[in-house]
């Protein structure tokens, strides 16, 4: 990573930037792709640990469930009732703008 590419997501954040701040992005950077290569070297031991599967693992596969109606008690009347604010049927929220 050189500052050419800090250059470029500055580009693409639209943003402009002192030199001294790319190079500050640029030293961070690469302390945070430190960091990442640190923790991606880092072996976890899954011996005896049951229910974590691996991607090399045996017996990993899609779990599937069939969809199935739920009995719900949705009324008008039951939402309008526990909404804070309503006017002749219809609830009111505040103006977005």
């Amino acid at each position: 990573m050189d500052i050419k590419d800090v250059e470029n997501l500055a580009e693409l954040a639209r943003i402009e930037l002192p030199e001294t701040e790319k190079e500050q992005i640029l030293k961070d950077m690469k302390g945070i792709l430190d960091y990442v290569k640190q923790i991606e070297s880092v072996k976890v031991p899954t011996d005896g640990i049951v229910g974590i599967p691996t991607l090399g693992s045996v017996g990993i596969h899609n779990a599937w469930r069939e969809d199935g109606l739920e009995a719900r008690e949705f009324s008008r009347d039951l939402i309008v009732s526990q909404f804070p604010d309503s006017q002749d049927g219809f609830l009111k929220v505040k103006k977005i703008l």
